[in-house]
């Protein structure tokens, strides 16, 4: 029989302000909470320090961003050595003058930076402006062996990606963390809204069916506008999805929240051997998932 192997996750489900400087305090602060609650992998939303700027495109924003390691990561070290925690913390990334990221900075219990994940997939859609902010992620799919298990970081956007978890899948994250900030277009949530947000689960479900892992997402709430615009409603509903896509816990969409959620680890292992989809991959069949379209 497997040992189990529990680690419990804490994902931080806010609501965000103007100001860069209370949203920093308020994470820190939820953060240690998740921490004394037993929280082991602390994971952040998508661009905490900020109310989500890419409603518009306003060079003023890129003020917003700063360097890593820098202010921010050595705040989260801190607190991570303290309470012995791993952190995965999303940031702004100046990375230099005219290049950007959209970045998740990977901290070990020992606070030690082991270093960071640049959002691959940059969406261009209403009220979603990324491209105008992010340059593509440059260091491809990645994971990190921390003092609790292995993990693997994507980004938002990369969620509707069915070969972004596959390949940090392949390289044996046992969960994937997934910072995120969606929400619904005032105006289409009566008509669409439950629709978009069952995709949005369903195929982070999905990742974690095709891989034999667990996955786990941390989603801003509250509604943000920008000047002159009916602005986003986040939606919340942080959720883990276990080995077999199940839901173990999930937050409510409008209320702030710390889940705190065991996993064992263990169940990877048994899950990818009872159902070998990585064994069962026709490797030597795909290697037209390399172009844009087939012919």
């Amino acid at each position: 029989m497997t040992k189990s192997q529990v680690v419990n996750l804490g994902l931080l489900q806010t609501a965000c302000t103007a100001s860069p400087a209370e949203n920093l305090k308020k994470t820190l602060s939820v953060a240690e909470r998740a921490a004394k609650q037993g929280a082991q992998i602390i994971c952040t939303q998508e661009l905490f320090r900020s109310q989500y700027f890419c409603q518009n495109e306003d060079h003023e924003n890129f003020k917003l961003a700063e360097s890593i390691p820098g202010p921010t990561t050595a705040a989260f070290q801190k607190l991570a050595k303290k309470y012995k925690v791993v952190i995965v913390a999303s940031l702004f990334e100046k990375r230099a003058s005219g290049v950007y990221h959209n970045t998740a900075a990977i901290i070990d219990a020992d606070g030690s930076l082991l270093g960071i994940y640049r959002k691959m997939h940059i969406p261009d859609d209403p009220l979603f402006y990324e491209k105008f902010y992010f340059t593509p992620g440059d260091l491809g799919f990645k994971t990190w062996q921390t003092r609790y298990g292995k993990i693997g970081v994507c980004i938002c956007w990369d969620q509707w990606y069915p070969e972004a978890a596959r390949l940090t899948a392949m390289q044996g994250a046992e969960i994937i963390f997934y910072p995120t900030a969606i929400g619904w277009h005032p105006s289409e949530k009566k008509e669409y809204g439950a629709n978009q947000h069952g995709a949005w689960e369903i195929i982070q479900r999905s990742h974690a069916v095709a891989n034999g892992c667990y996955v786990a997402v941390a989603n801003r709430i509250g509604l943000e506008k920008p000047v002159g615009g009916d602005g986003l409603e986040f939606w919340g509903q942080s959720f883990v999805a276990g080995t077999s896509g199940q839901i173990l816990a999930k937050g409510s969409a409008d209320k702030e929240e710390i889940l705190i959620v065991p996993v064992d680890l263990a169940k990877v292992d048994v899950t990818r051997t009872h159902w070998p989809f990585l064994r069962d991959r026709r490797i030597d069949a795909y290697g037209d998932l390399t172009k844009r379209l087939i012919d």
